[in-house]
């Protein structure tokens, strides 16, 4: 059975409901809008305020979780009885959604950008993680743009990327990289002082790189001739073989963001190259003496990991958790670990058309001169 500070509560209009069958909750920076699902048998009727659309807030024992609105509910009744399965989202659901308001803004802040764009979804608490941030010349929102696909490009437009905290505050920053561990998992061949129920290591070439080259270009203007062969160039030394791949970015207008979005798009290609899946007993960290004892597994901490079989000893970047359990299951978090340090955001404006990246840095990149 759980235990009481990993029990399931979803708080709707002043109730509280738990004791589920079955649960999952879901965290991951690379993914917009966390989600939760849970099931239940032998229901006898639905409360009126348990509709879609409703907003609630999920708590693991009286730790929030998680805000939004409830978007799916399917209650069932039939010969073996009654069930109820139930999945909501948090408030960047809206965000994933929904379009964008239609603005147009000159000399624009990030700040003020972001609060254009969460305003009418009742986003009020908003919080920028950024020493500083670039006035936008000018920035248009078109019919279709979704909020948050508008969110993004600004955010990475400054080097950023958005995402909710547990109390509904919306976000925007990058990863840090200086607080200080907070848990140590650990696995031995003998089993002494292990922590870890699972752990599994991915590791793939499929989409590694030897050398990357981005090709831009830039108009032409009343003072200067267009160039049509902008270009930047970066290795992987971790690639040991020839693998080039060639990209073509109009949105590298000059040499040197050519360059970047070369190194950003090796990275890109390499956060892939290892993931380590981690399964663990319970949702809170039990590491006496650590920054994070009794805290809940949350995305952006950093992980001390050492096992054995896998001859893995390093500090690992927690990247996504996920929660499941229920009534007569033992509760469990599985973490997605990546090398600590390789997921980082590169400044890039937005001209057109948005693509989303990732970044990996494990090993070496190699920027040549254009």
């Amino acid at each position: 059975m759980p235990m009481p500070t990993d029990r399931i509560n979803l708080l709707i209009a002043g109730k509280a409901h738990a004791d589920w069958e079955r649960y999952r909750v879901d965290s991951d920076l690379l993914t917009p809008a966390d989600a939760w699902q849970a099931s239940l048998g032998q229901i006898g009727g639905l409360p009126a305020s348990v509709v879609e659309g409703a907003l609630f807030e999920l708590r693991v024992g009286d730790t929030p979780v998680m805000v939004g609105r409830i978007d799916d509910i399917h209650d069932e009744v039939g010969p073996g009885g009654s069930s109820l399965n139930i999945s909501g989202r948090d408030l960047a659901g809206a965000l994933l959604d929904c379009a964008a308001p239609l603005f147009t803004k000159r000399q624009a802040t990030l700040d003020e950008i972001v609060a254009a764009i969460a305003a009418p979804y009742g986003l009020s608490k908003i919080r920028i993680d950024a020493d500083a941030t670039e006035r936008r010349e000018k920035v248009g929102v078109e019919p279709g743009d979704t909020a948050w696909n508008v969110l993004a490009h600004a955010a990475e437009a400054n080097g950023l990327w958005p995402w909710m905290e547990p109390d509904g505050t919306l976000v925007v920053g990058g990863p840090d990289y200086t607080t200080p561990v907070q848990a140590h998992l650990l696995m031995r061949r003998d089993g002494n002082g292990n922590n870890l129920r699972r752990l599994a290591r991915s590791r793939s070439m499929a989409r590694r790189f030897s050398e990357l080259t981005v090709l831009g270009q830039t108009h032409g203007t009343e003072t200067a001739q267009g160039q049509h062969r902008v270009t930047g160039v970066v290795r992987d030394s971790g690639v040991g073989y020839h693998r080039p791949r060639i990209v073509t970015d109009h949105e590298a207008n000059n040499p040197a963001i050519a360059a970047a979005r070369a190194n950003k798009l090796l990275a890109d290609s390499r956060l892939d190259a290892l993931t380590l899946t981690a399964e663990v007993s319970g949702h809170r960290i039990d590491a006496p003496g650590l920054p994070g004892h009794g805290k809940l597994w949350t995305p952006g901490m950093r992980i001390a990991l050492k096992s054995e079989p896998h001859n893995l000893d390093g500090t690992y970047f927690l990247i996504a958790r996920t929660f499941t359990g229920g009534r007569g299951q033992p509760s469990i978090t599985t973490l997605t670990l990546k090398e600590d340090g390789v997921w980082t955001l590169d400044a890039h404006p937005h001209q057109r058309k948005h693509r989303r990246g990732k970044n990996d840095v494990p090993g070496q990149i190699v920027p040549l001169k254009p």
